[in-house]
């Protein structure tokens, strides 16, 4: 039995994402989560799936969605960063299924102050919902994480609460992810909030069970945004393995690992680390610093190859009156990208034990 077994490709929605999350903790691996930023990217991303036999998630951040948008739209109401977010779902929407794989459609970190955000892709869900039975996207996440424990979980069960009735699932941060991403700074965070409780996961967990089972934790287990020398981040990912003992024991329950983990900030850790982490019950990890690098290395390296062709639009090594178009066409350097971005992704699959699960 493998993944197309459990479910069908194209976007993932309700029982059916649960059920995966669920499959890929029994098999142990997790589910590489790739932010994206334009439909070069999205498409990237894809191929590597397929290429890889392997089921994705695809992300939109704020400033992602903006970008999606275009950086000349103005963000005023968050006007840029909603439709972006709904556009670029709707083109993995469009593709998901032709390109034959299983794609969780998400929206990453989203803090308090941007929750008009949010409210805007939960209507947009709405509606999509009310037309089609399914919301657009397959999940969202809330951080809350800089706000007091209660009321992190009393909007979190608020949310769920509306979610639940559209068959969209919820992420939400517990803990502190260290470092900076997309405009949120936590590089001079006190390093005990990089470490979440086991009770702090079970009153998350508890509360939000009394409205759904459709939700992940991505608890702070020392995780860091960024990009460090693998060691130089000191995770703990047993401490998850505590949280599952901790809530089946609380809880009576038979499942070992109850709790659906993500893992944020993976970029620097070392392989025995993430092992550790999946094997503990984590299904998600985050990718972005390092496939950000690698779609700028495609770049990069097809410049340093064709630098005599590219100084203009005419004249280069093979005569001073030759054209240059096929080289500076955005379509040919844009690729060199796209296969920097794929072969990065390709690592991760590889990293997380989801390559070839079809």
């Amino acid at each position: 039995m493998g993944v197309l077994d459990i479910v069908k490709p194209g976007v993932v929605y309700g029982e059916d994402l649960y059920k995966l999350l669920k499959y890929a903790q029994e098999k142990n691996f997790a589910i590489p989560s790739v932010n994206c930023t334009s439909s070069s990217t999205v498409n990237a991303a894809l191929e590597a799936a397929r290429d890889a036999k392997s089921p994705l998630m695809i992300q939109f951040s704020s400033g992602g969605s903006i970008f999606m948008a275009g950086k000349g739209l103005g963000n005023s109401a968050e006007r840029a960063s909603i439709a972006g977010a709904i556009c670029g779902a709707y083109h993995v929407k469009r593709l998901a299924e032709l390109y034959g794989v299983p794609v969780v459609l998400h929206s990453d970190h989203c803090a308090k102050k941007l929750l008009p955000w949010f409210d805007g892709m939960l209507e947009e869900d709405e509606r999509h919902f009310a037309a089609h039975g399914t919301p657009l996207f397959s999940s969202h996440m809330l951080d809350l994480s800089e706000e007091p424990l209660d009321e992190n979980i009393e909007i979190c069960v608020k949310y769920l609460t509306r979610m639940e009735k559209i068959n969209c699932m919820l992420e939400m941060e517990l803990g502190i992810t260290g470092g900076e991403e997309d405009g949120v700074n936590n590089e001079n965070v006190d390093q005990e909030k990089l470490y979440s409780q086991p009770e702090e996961v079970d009153q998350v967990y508890s509360a939000l069970m009394k409205v759904s089972k459709n939700f992940t934790i991505a608890a702070a287990f020392g995780n860091v945004h960024g990009v460090y020398k693998p060691g130089n981040v000191k995770l703990a990912p047993e401490r998850l393995a505590k949280h599952q003992k901790y809530i089946k024991e609380k809880h009576g329950l038979k499942d070992e690992k109850p709790v659906l983990f993500v893992f944020h900030g993976g970029s620097g850790s070392l392989k025995s680390e993430v092992d550790e982490g999946v094997s503990n019950g984590v299904i998600k990890m985050n990718i972005d610093t390092d496939t950000q690098w690698a779609y700028w290395k495609g770049v990069l390296d097809f410049y340093k190859a064709k630098e005599g062709y590219l100084q203009g639009q005419i004249g280069n090594p093979e005569g001073a009156d030759k054209p240059n178009k096929k080289q500076y066409d955005p379509r040919n350097w844009l690729r060199k990208a796209e296969q920097g971005f794929k072969a990065r992704l390709t690592e991760a699959f590889k990293d997380l034990h989801s390559y070839e699960t079809f």
